[in-house]
């Protein structure tokens, strides 16, 4: 079954879902943020068939997301590690885990800490330049350079919705 594309949307976040929002690309990048590198180690870890790793492989190296590099222990054969757009990834992979472990799960399979000092990281949040906690209810949404008409019209209803004042 073919998905919709979000490719003619004016949102950011439709244009990272269509590069990532397929559910095994963001597997793939939480593996390569633990180690795994091999197809093999892939297909382990996350129980995905080949074809469909292989062609989620290829896409997230398209996109820049991954890239190729020699094993240096294996001749003739090519790792997998993030690159810096794959890296930027990482708190959003943080943030997903964080409120699966809220929200999905009673007992996390695993705590993040800093690797210097062994404490927890803290809590994934939106922040004011002052450091508060902001949610969705303390923001206003403006239009970016980019925005069309329709996404101006949507800020507008939803600054009114959310906030009472367009």
């Amino acid at each position: 079954m073919q998905r919709k594309s979000f490719e003619g949307m004016d949102c950011s976040i439709a244009k990272s879902l269509e590069e990532v929002g397929e559910w095994w690309s963001l597997l793939i990048v939480r593996e390569c943020t633990m180690g795994s590198t091999r197809f093999d180690e892939f297909q382990t870890h996350l129980g995905i068939a080949r074809n469909v790793l292989t062609a989620r492989l290829t896409r997230l190296t398209e996109l820049g997301i991954i890239e190729r590099f020699p094993l240096p222990d294996r001749a003739n054969t090519d790792g997998y590690r993030l690159t810096k757009k794959g890296e930027d990834l990482y708190p959003v992979i943080v943030a997903l885990m964080q409120w699966g472990d809220r929200w999905c799960t009673a007992k996390p399979g695993l705590t993040v800490v800093e690797n210097g000092t062994g404490q927890q990281i803290e809590k994934m949040t939106v922040h004011a330049k002052n450091g508060k906690a902001l949610s969705f209810r303390d923001v206003r949404f403006t239009p970016g350079p980019g925005a069309s008409k329709g996404m101006k019209d949507l800020i507008d209803v939803r600054n009114e919705r959310i906030l009472g004042f367009k």
